[in-house]
C-alpha cells in the first residue's frame, strides 16, 4: 500500500451509485430526545408534522430502519450529476509539505452548485406523490433555495422562498438562479407575514436570520391547505438524504484501498456534515478509530459555545421544538459571507453525537477561512463557497499537524459547494475589507 499512487479523481459508475440512504437512527448508541409540539410542549407525534410535511417524510423523520430505498424517479434525477467525484488534493498537499493524504468529495458539480439537491429532489418528489401543489421554504445564502427551485421545477410544484435579507442583498445571482427555475423569492423579514411584521416593528433594518425566514415560510405553509413547508437542513430525514455523499465516498476510498483517519465538514444546520460523516460514524460506533470534526464560524458558534437544550427551530416558535445545541432562537448572527452557516441551532442528530463525544467541533473567524479558501483556489484551482472554506481550513490545520508529527494520516472533507456566486466575499478579502 505504501508505494501505490492513487488517481487524482476516483469515479464511480452510475450503476455503482447507492440505491438506499443510510439512517443513523438505527445505530445510535442512545436515541435522540423526541421533538416537542410547539403548542402543548409534549412529545410531538405525526399529527404535529402533518400540516408541514408529506407523510412519507414524516415516516422517514421517525424511522428506525437502517436503510431506506431511494425511489427510482429520484435516482433518475440524481444521475444528472451523481455519483460525484472523490478527488485527491495533491497540489494542496505539496503546498503544505505534509505527509497527510487529503481527499475531498466534490459536491459542487450539481446543477445548483452544492450538495443541497441531494435532499431537494426527494423532498419535491414526495410532495408531488401526495398531490402538493405548492411549497414554502427559507434560504440563507441561497444554496438551499436554488436547489429546491430545481427540484420543484423537475416535479411541477410552485415554490415560494424567504431569503435572509443580508444574503438577498449580497448574493443577487442566487436569487436569479431561483427565479430561472421558477421560484418566487422574498427578502426576509417581509411585511407579508405576521412573523416578519413583528420583527420589522422592533428593527426596521433587521438583516434577517434563518430563524426569522423559517418562521415566515412555516406561517405561510400553515395558512394554506395546498401548501407544505420544506427544510434544507437540521431534520433527520434531510440528514439521511445527504448520506449518499458519505456512502459514495466510502465506496470510492475502498477502490483505492484507503480509509480516513479524519472526516471533516462545515456545519450550519448540519446536513452536508451529516452526509459525509454519518456512514463513517457507524464505523466509529463499531470501534473504528476515526475522528469526525464539525467546523463552524466563530460568529455563529452553535456547537462550540451554544447550550444543549430544547429550543425552537424558528424565531416565532411555530415549528416543533427540538433538543439541540443552540444560541437561542432569537439570535441574529452577524452578516458574514458564509450565509449557509448562520443558523442559531444544529441538527438534533449532529448535536447528540457531539454532546456524547462521538464527534468534535471547532470554530474559525471569517478571515482565516477565506485565507484557506485562497490557498485552495491557488493550488487545486477551485473557488469554493465560504461555507466549504471552513472545512478546508480545518483540513489544512490537520494536515499541518501531520507535518509537525511526521504522521501520514488520511483526511477526508466534504467540498459542499462552489463559490462562483460568492465572489463579492473574495473581492472584499482581496481588498483587505473583510472583518471578523
Amino acid at each position: 500500500m505504501g508505494s501505490k499512487v492513487t488517481p487524482h479523481k476516483v469515479i464511480l459508475d452510475e450503476s455503482e451509485m447507492p440505491t438506499s440512504w443510510y439512517n443513523i437512527q438505527a445505530d445510535l448508541p442512545e436515541p435522540v430526545d423526541p421533538p416537542l409540539s410547539p403548542m402543548t410542549k409534549e412529545p410531538a407525534g405525526p399529527e404535529d408534522f402533518i400540516p408541514l410535511f408529506p407523510m412519507e417524510l414524516i415516516k422517514q423523520e421517525m424511522s428506525q430502519e437502517r436503510y431506506i430505498e431511494i425511489p427510482d424517479e429520484v435516482q433518475h434525477v440524481y444521475k444528472l450529476f451523481r455519483p460525484t467525484p472523490l478527488q485527491r488534493a495533491y497540489r494542496l498537499e505539496k503546498e503544505l509539505d505534509t505527509p497527510a493524504k487529503i481527499f475531498y468529495k466534490n459536491e459542487s458539480v450539481s446543477p445548483a452548485g452544492s450538495h443541497k439537491p441531494n435532499t431537494a429532489i426527494p423532498q419535491a418528489y414526495y410532495n408531488k406523490m401526495e398531490g402538493v401543489k405548492r411549497i414554502c421554504t427559507e434560504t440563507g445564502a441561497g444554496q438551499w433555495g436554488s436547489a429546491l427551485s430545481l427540484g420543484c421545477k423537475f416535479f411541477g410544484i410552485e415554490l415560494e422562498v424567504y431569503m435572509v435579507k443580508v444574503s438577498f442583498e449580497q448574493k443577487p445571482y442566487r436569487r436569479a438562479m431561483m427565479e430561472v427555475w421558477g421560484a418566487k423569492v422574498h427578502a426576509s423579514p417581509t411585511d407579508e407575514t405576521e412573523s416578519g411584521r413583528a420583527v420589522l416593528a422592533e428593527d426596521p433594518n433587521c438583516p434577517g436570520s434563518l430563524g426569522i425566514a423559517i418562521s415566515e415560510a412555516v406561517e405561510m405553509a400553515l395558512k394554506r391547505d395546498d401548501t407544505k413547508y420544506s427544510l434544507g437542513s437540521v431534520l433527520n430525514h434531510v440528514c439521511m438524504h445527504q448520506t449518499i455523499v458519505g456512502l459514495e465516498a466510502k465506496a470510492q476510498l475502498e477502490k483505492v484501498d484507503e480509509y480516513p483517519d479524519v472526516v471533516i465538514g462545515c456545519v450550519g444546520g448540519g446536513s452536508n456534515f451529516a452526509g459525509i460523516s454519518f456512514p463513517f460514524a457507524k464505523d466509529k460506533f463499531d470501534g473504528k478509530d476515526i475522528r469526525i470534526i464539525a467546523v463552524e464560524p466563530l460568529s455563529c458558534p452553535t456547537l462550540t459555545q451554544g447550550k444543549y437544550e430544547y429550543d425552537c427551530g424558528d424565531e416565532a416558535g411555530l415549528a416543533p421544538i427540538v433538543m439541540m445545541y443552540t444560541l437561542g432562537h432569537k439570535f441574529v448572527p452577524s452578516p458574514i459571507h458564509a450565509g449557509g452557516l448562520r443558523y442559531h441551532g444544529a441538527s438534533p442528530l449532529v448535536s447528540k453525537l457531539v454532546h456524547d463525544g462521538y464527534m468534535e467541533a471547532v470554530a474559525y473567524p471569517q478571515t482565516q477561512v477565506f485565507e484557506a479558501a485562497m490557498t485552495f483556489a491557488r493550488t487545486e484551482g477551485l473557488i469554493i463557497a465560504p461555507e466549504t472554506s471552513h472545512a478546508v481550513k480545518c483540513a489544512i490545520d490537520e494536515a499541518l499537524k501531520c507535518k509537525e508529527s511526521g504522521e501520514s494520516k488520511t483526511i477526508l472533507f466534504n467540498l459542499s459547494g462552489h463559490g462562483l456566486l460568492d465572489l463579492r466575499g473574495y473581492d472584499e478579502y482581496l481588498a483587505g475589507n473583510l472583518v471578523d
